[in-house]
């Protein structure tokens, strides 16, 4: 749970820049990461006139294999916000449903048409286009200010206080000077590497493999999970393709890679025989990307002037998808719990604490169903050449539904507030 510090007792000395700055700027509240948190954070204070600078280190959104999932605790708060009209329009896919097949049997274990929503169903939407949509609706407010190419290198400390940071880009350094600096710059955050935070870890049993293969008109409009002996590979749909996910023992990419291409394309057609008229187009390890996958939520998420959301407090494990639904929600309870002291200007270290009282307790759940999934389900198929049989709670509706409600909404989830 989270601890309380307050500026005296924060110890840290960051050591003042020895750097040419080109130019110095002021706003309310500066967010480091232009991912899921950050840019929902940021529409969320533009739209109650809070000035707010959202700092992204790449020159555009436009990443590779990023998370494409726009669960339904999502489109809810794009309702809320008068946006999911709008987001719907994009080209998008719709998962309504979860299989598992495995060489005996084909069990559905989320049937999202079950749930009380007005979006029964996972949005597969490029996060490219998520992203640009976003930042778009906050460019109509003026108080809103994104800076693309912005490398964050220094944190601002003043008397114990987080005063703003330093970024290397446009030709030189930049300073911006903030009440409130808020990382959100994903799982290798800058920022939680500056304040030396101390994560509680756990060992996912695996890694993944990310690839594109093309999807046809015919086929199912699902999201599929694939089990065969000691492998498991899960298809989720796009409008035009397939995005699969081959996972493989944790640190098993190596010996992999040295099988060589054509092993792999072999592999992937036992497991997924539909897919086997359109595996040539796997045709170079560039077209395969690497996902060491992890898990840890940081003890504290905050200091003085500072705090911590997204991936940058807590690194989430893929299974189920959930690591955006639960970006976005820290996002929107960071806005409601920090707007009026913002508006205010008076942030003080109790409300960042309330950000993570919040929000802690709903991570560490959601963490700990992964690692279960993982140990009792995925580590066993991994490590085992018999036949999988699934749990007995994927063929009772009743008992599925839990599972299902967790990767749909999380727990607790967060509304707007108005």
């Amino acid at each position: 749970m989270s601890t309380e510090i307050s500026p005296t007792n924060f110890e840290t000395e960051l050591p003042a820049s020895e750097h040419q700055i080109q130019d110095v700027q002021q706003t309310q509240c500066c967010i480091v990461g232009g991912g899921p948190a950050g840019a929902v954070l940021a529409l969320l204070l533009a739209r109650l006139g809070i000035p707010v600078m959202l700092l992204e280190t790449h020159k555009d959104f436009d990443r590779d294999f990023r998370g494409d999932t726009i669960h339904p605790s999502v489109m809810e708060i794009m309702d809320e916000l008068g946006l999911a009209d709008s987001l719907l329009k994009l080209p998008h896919a719709k998962m309504r449903q979860l299989t598992l097949k495995t060489n005996e049997e084909s069990v559905t274990f989320a049937e999202f048409s079950r749930l009380k929503t007005k979006y029964p169903y996972i949005m597969m939407l490029p996060q490219v286009r998520f992203l640009e949509f976003i930042t778009a609706e906050a460019k109509r407010y003026p108080n809103f200010q994104l800076v693309l190419g912005a490398n964050v290198q220094e944190l601002i400390e003043e008397d114990g206080v987080i005063r703003g940071v330093r970024y290397r880009g446009h030709g030189g350094w930049h300073e911006v000077r903030a009440m409130l600096t808020v990382g959100a710059d994903g799982r290798h955050s800058r920022i939680r590497q500056l304040t030396g935070f101390e994560a509680i870890q756990t060992s996912p049993p695996m890694d993944v493999l990310w690839f594109r293969l093309p999807r046809k008109p015919e086929d199912p409009e699902v999201g599929m999970g694939r089990i065969g002996r000691g492998h498991i590979l899960v298809m989720l749909g796009r409008s035009d393709s397939w995005q699969i996910a081959y996972v493989i023992p944790k640190g098993g990419y190596q010996q992999i890679r040295t099988a060589g291409l054509e092993v792999l394309r072999q592999s992937i057609a036992e497991i997924a025989p539909e897919l086997s008229d359109r595996l040539e187009h796997l045709k170079d390890w560039s077209q395969i990307a690497f996902l060491s996958v992890e898990s840890n939520c940081l003890k504290r998420w905050y200091l003085p002037g500072l705090l911590l959301i997204g991936d940058a407090a807590h690194v989430m494990s893929p299974v189920g998808g959930v690591g955006i639904n639960y970006a976005i929600q820290d996002a929107v309870v960071a806005a409601n719990v920090l707007s009026k002291p913002l508006q205010a200007g008076n942030v003080q270290v109790r409300d960042l604490a309330k950000v993570q009282r919040q929000r802690e307790i709903p991570t560490r759940i959601i963490q700990a169903f992964q690692s279960l999934v993982q140990q009792q389900i995925l580590a066993r198929v991994l490590n085992s050449d018999q036949l999988f049989k699934p749990p007995a709670l994927f063929r009772i509706p009743i008992l599925r539904d839990l599972p299902m409600r967790l990767i749909a909404f999380g727990v607790l989830p967060a509304h707007v507030k108005t």
